[in-house]
């Protein structure tokens, strides 16, 4: 009987001490559903929902309200401690570096493209070439349709060499080089790569750590920036939460002020840009218009976005924060589901 008096007096300690000294130093803090107000029976229903789905396949999912993780689970092979390729959500971490440089006097929105590679150009620079931005290519507006080829060793060069089919900033074309020159006008301006220009400024602050870039082989080895981030969902979580806090972190205003907000805000229509085949794209995710590598959503939400369905949620007027990973054929229908179960559920 004193024995068992023992191994319930150890369990009780295990269930009741271990979840607050398993928390990471660095890591969000932790509530309950209950206490932040959220229908935990919603989240459940959104992963049931996808699981029946057959065409969404989540592998995280973290919700952060007011400030502190509310639900976390890891499904599918997915694991805490693993990195997630972010695919395009790397986009809106690349944008945030082109923030600091723009703060730190390196760079200017209305810089011109051309100005950082003179020995890159074509023969015969189009006026419309000589037009394009900084500011042009964080909007997805560079007015290339197609989008230039992602082959070969010297992207810079493609994405210089390719026609400019419509005047820029009039017109949303997605571009994934558009990126990619982002982060070569990064490595250009600071001289080192833009996941090395990221860390002690974003990354560390952040105590975002064992995550990797991966680069392009160019004449110059530059990161991909367009994609190619593999992070923690976690890491998803606090950079979502950076948005919310509107830049600010542990008291600090770590992204220049008024940043987060212009990113995140309405910058160009993206249709009929995004239209493909003659589909209308009005009413869908990707019709409600975009911003600095960022989209907006419906409900006043907006959002990072990958292939695949990475997915970082940013929802001002419910104060939350959703991060998700997965491998999902129909990232339309994750984010419906989104909007189906777990919207309601905060309460």
């Amino acid at each position: 009987m004193k024995n068992l008096s023992c191994v319930l007096v150890f369990a009780f300690l295990l269930f009741t001490v271990a979840p607050a000294v398993a928390q990471k130093k660095g890591s969000l803090p932790r509530s309950t559903p209950k206490k932040e107000k959220v229908d935990v029976e919603g989240i459940k229903g959104y992963l049931d929902a996808a699981k029946n789905s057959g065409d969404v396949e989540i592998h995280s999912i973290m919700v952060v309200r007011n400030g502190k993780v509310v639900y976390e689970e890891w499904l599918n092979g997915g694991h805490p401690d693993s990195v997630h390729m972010m695919q395009s959500v790397s986009k809106s971490f690349l944008a945030s570096a082109i923030a600091f440089a723009i703060d730190e006097g390196k760079v200017k929105l209305d810089d011109k493209v051309i100005s950082y590679f003179p020995d890159e150009l074509p023969e015969t620079v189009s006026p419309w070439l000589a037009q394009l931005s900084i500011r042009h290519l964080l909007m997805m507006s560079a007015g290339q349709r197609p989008e230039p080829v992602r082959t070969g060793n010297d992207w810079v060069k493609n994405f210089l060499n390719t026609p400019i089919t419509k005047e820029p900033g009039t017109y949303f074309f997605y571009n994934s080089i558009g990126s990619f020159m982002l982060s070569a006008i990064i490595q250009k301006t600071s001289g080192v790569s833009l996941f090395d220009y990221l860390t002690p400024r974003l990354f560390e602050p952040l105590s975002i750590k064992d995550i990797y870039w991966t680069k392009m082989n160019q004449k110059t080895v530059i990161n991909e920036g367009a994609g190619g981030l593999f992070i923690h969902t976690e890491d998803m979580a606090k950079f979502g939460q950076l948005f919310l806090q509107h830049g600010k972190w542990n008291g600090k205003q770590l992204l220049p002020k008024g940043w987060t907000e212009e990113a995140s805000k309405f910058q160009i229509e993206s249709y009929p840009g995004n239209a493909q085949d003659g589909v209308d794209y009005h009413d869908s995710e990707w019709g409600q218009g975009y911003g600095y590598q960022m989209w907006r959503c419906k409900h006043n939400i907006y959002r990072a976005d990958g292939a695949f369905g990475q997915f970082i949620f940013v929802i001002p007027e419910k104060n939350t924060v959703i991060a998700i990973t997965a491998n999902s054929k129909n990232t339309s229908r994750e984010i419906t589901l989104v909007w189906d179960h777990i919207l309601p559920a905060l309460k």
